[in-house]
């Protein structure tokens, strides 16, 4: 986020590049750079004869390095944006001949999505001498709720700590699918409030009391008519509730639980750092450790493995998910 923050302040101070390469798994802020250059190099007036956008199915590295080689036409720079450049990566290394000697009133931007380029080769070593290389990689999920934290803050908004972890449970670590609900959230909630997770409920449908954050929570608090319930709810609203997802998080949650078994030091502050978890969910770590030790904890691990391939149709086919969830909730309590 730092270095996307200090790409976005040499564009504004026109510390401009000839060639803007971005690349990654994480599409959200490939997408972020490149509409900023788009809206923030030229003004609107120049726009129309000195900014292009191709596409990387409908053009050849030879067809981009033609448009590049073009003079701009009463502006200091013509802009030209290859989106989807990854459908040509079998032959984008040939972009390195430009890249040695690039036109200086071009400022051409790759959006290279869901890949990278190879950093041994020519186009790599080029484009890093007299431009820049963004890779975009994809946060882990335990890194998206901090993520959701700071991308409100600037915007003036604050969010609960359960209500952003609601977001990540139900969106994973999509991030632009993460932010296209918090700017709906945003239109109507004033700025200086904080996003709850009643705010998360009525506008976005996720349930605050049946989610897989609650389900953890009951069953790390041994609460079984709490933890039956959210099973329940979630037999009758299986495609909003997948298993495999269930198990995914249930897996994560008891996998933490044994690393925290094995902490020295368990004060708040370093299970926090430890666990990579926010200090708010600590507690439900400390409570459901007294509830479950190592040993069970081991055993329980080895299960949800086991209906991991379940929740997959592995040994289970035609089994209802609902039917799963129960068992794997009896076996676990």
């Amino acid at each position: 986020m730092d270095e996307v923050k200090q790409l976005v302040a040499d564009i504004k101070n026109r510390n401009l590049k000839p060639i803007y390469f971005l690349m990654g798994e994480e599409p959200y802020y490939i997408d972020k750079i490149s509409d900023y250059l788009e809206a923030n190099v030229l003004t609107e007036e120049e726009r129309g004869f000195n900014q292009m956008v191709l596409y990387g199915r409908d053009v050849t590295v030879e067809d981009v390095i033609g448009h590049a080689k073009r003079y701009p036409m009463m502006a200091e720079y013509q802009v030209i944006i290859l989106k989807e450049a990854q459908d040509l990566s079998r032959t984008i290394e040939k972009l390195s001949a430009y890249a040695l000697n690039p036109q200086p009133t071009t400022i051409l931007v790759v959006n290279y999505k869901y890949k990278k380029i190879d950093k041994r080769k020519a186009l790599y070593k080029a484009i890093k001498k007299i431009g820049v290389v963004y890779e975009s990689k994809k946060l882990y999920e335990n890194q998206v709720a901090d993520w959701i934290r700071r991308t409100l803050s600037p915007k003036g908004y604050t969010i609960a700590p359960k209500a952003a972890q609601m977001l990540v449970e139900f969106l994973g670590n999509d991030l632009s699918k993460i932010t296209n609900e918090l700017d709906k959230i945003q239109i109507i909630l004033p700025k200086g409030n904080q996003i709850t997770p009643e705010i998360i409920e009525e506008n976005i449908g996720i349930s605050k009391d049946y989610n897989n954050f609650e389900l953890r929570k009951a069953i790390g608090e041994r609460n079984t008519l709490k933890a039956h319930q959210i099973i329940k709810y979630f037999a009758e609203n299986p495609k909003d509730n997948p298993m495999v997802v269930t198990v995914s998080l249930l897996f994560s949650f008891f996998s933490q639980l044994l690393h925290f078994h094995g902490l020295k030091d368990k004060s708040p502050r370093s299970v926090a750092s430890a666990l990579k978890v926010n200090p708010y969910f600590v507690n439900d770590y400390i409570n459901a450790a007294r509830n479950f030790p190592m040993r069970k904890v081991s055993g329980i691990v080895a299960t949800l493995r086991e209906f991991d391939l379940k929740s997959k149709g592995v040994g289970a086919s035609g089994v209802p998910q609902g039917d799963l969830l129960k068992e794997l909730l009896i076996r676990i309590l």
